[in-house]
């Protein structure tokens, strides 16, 4: 999937993969679509969570080797 600015949260725990997504979106236009790596298992929920809370997008979510890969797409 494309996208326009990416996101390294691998390491770190909750909250701070979902902080890190709100402020680098914040820093980005309307549609654009952010790419989060996280290896915190939580961090699912959260991004769902966030998703419904913010009216951002979460396109797409996957999980390899325990890493998880975010899209969002700002609205």
């Amino acid at each position: 999937m494309e996208f326009q600015k990416e996101l390294d949260a691998r390491g770190l725990n909750c909250p701070l993969p979902i902080l890190k997504a709100k402020k680098a979106l914040a820093d980005m236009a309307t549609g654009d679509v952010l790419r989060v790596m996280a290896t915190d298992p939580g961090s699912v929920r959260d991004f769902q969570a966030f998703a419904r809370q913010t009216g951002n997008v979460l396109l797409e979510q996957s999980e390899t080797h325990s890493e998880f890969v975010f899209f969002m797409r700002r609205k």
